[in-house]
């Protein structure tokens, strides 16, 4: 079920989310202290593409958090607003609430990808 399900979130909106995480990964890679918050970029750009069957689970420390916030500021607000605008559209309809489910938890993870481990 979970192929599936990653399949058609593919076809219907992954495919637009993961580029959005793409961009935003080039953007911050254009600078060299960027580079480690692009890298991560591309590692959840991969769970947007094909969210269906992992989990978040949240962490981190000190560090963690103060990269956050200067995530939050230049990039996670338009990324979970993009998430949230999506989700609620697809929760309109009773076939499209997994997949709006999906869009909040990646809301989510789009305040706050630091100190989050994909499993």
């Amino acid at each position: 079920m979970g192929c599936l399900g990653n399949l058609l979130w593919f076809l219907f909106g992954g495919a637009l989310s993961g580029l959005s995480w793409c961009l935003a990964g080039c953007l911050w890679c254009i600078t060299i202290i960027g580079i480690p918050v692009g890298v991560q970029c591309f590692k959840l750009a991969s769970l947007s593409f094909f969210p269906f069957g992992k989990q978040v689970r949240y962490g981190g420390g000190a560090a963690s958090f103060l990269l956050n916030i200067v995530w939050l500021l230049f990039s996670g607000l338009f990324l979970a607003l993009e998430h949230v605008l999506f989700g609620v559209l697809l929760c309109i309809t009773v076939i499209g609430i997994p997949f709006g489910l999906q869009q909040f938890k990646l809301a989510k993870l789009a305040l706050m990808p630091f100190g989050a481990e994909v499993y």
